[in-house]
């Protein structure tokens, strides 16, 4: 009967792309802020991994090195809280940049792509419930959820490689490239192991969307689909 009602919801969304658990891509989010002398090779290790199928990668702009000079045209508060949740649930002192997170399991230093390829690799893969993403709407499958169930995050980022020129700050005179910039990020709702449909409002922009399945306060990512 749950087959039944599953195949019936994806029918209804009229099916755009479904992620299975074992096709769903490692999820790689870099920390980095234009303020950050050290960030320039860890966004030039995301254009790298961002060319791969298996990885879906995030770069979130910060906004605590706004204060040397130069005010990230990309930040905002809520990525540099979406990295403070991290920070206890990953056992970190504090937050950092370059900062990269590995299926919400995993941290690195962003300059380190050896690192980061080991985790990636480490990894091994979600192992969540499948993901629908449709016409307006989210489906997420029934499955095994944490206790206090789960979050489901909508990510709106850009696919294309951006240049910034940097006027001020310790990266004054140097123009920036960047890869897959997170625009904006919103909590749709909860998961709670049921089968679940969740609206997704229409924007008049060109971004990319992904849709991430995770435990709450920084927990480990379950599913994703984009």
């Amino acid at each position: 009967m749950g087959g039944l009602k599953t195949a019936v919801a994806l029918a209804l969304l009229g099916v755009a792309q479904t992620a299975h658990a074992a096709e769903q891509p490692v999820v790689v989010e870099l920390f980095t802020s234009q303020g950050c002398s050290s960030c320039p090779p860890a966004n030039a290790n995301l254009i790298r991994l961002a060319g791969r199928r298996n990885v879906l990668a995030l770069s979130y702009s910060v906004t605590y090195w706004d204060r040397l000079g130069w005010k990230d045209v990309f930040g905002k508060a809520e990525f540099t809280q979406r990295q403070a949740d991290y920070v206890p649930a990953l056992g970190l002192r504090g937050p950092f940049t370059p900062h990269m997170v590995i299926d919400g399991r995993f941290s690195a230093v962003g300059q380190n792509l050896n690192e980061v390829e080991g985790l990636i690799a480490q990894s091994g893969g979600l192992a969540g419930p499948d993901v629908t993403i449709g016409a307006g709407k989210v489906f997420v499958s029934s499955g095994p959820a944490p206790q206090g169930g789960a979050d489901v995050w909508l990510v709106r980022y850009d696919p294309h490689t951006v240049q910034v020129a940097v006027g001020r700050g310790e990266n004054s005179g140097r123009t920036l490239p960047h890869t897959h910039v997170v625009h904006d990020l919103q909590r749709l709702g909860s998961w709670s192991g049921a089968a679940t449909t969740l609206p997704i409002r229409a924007h008049a922009d060109n971004l990319n969307i992904a849709i991430l399945v995770q435990a709450p306060n920084g927990g480990p990512i379950l599913a994703a689909a984009r």
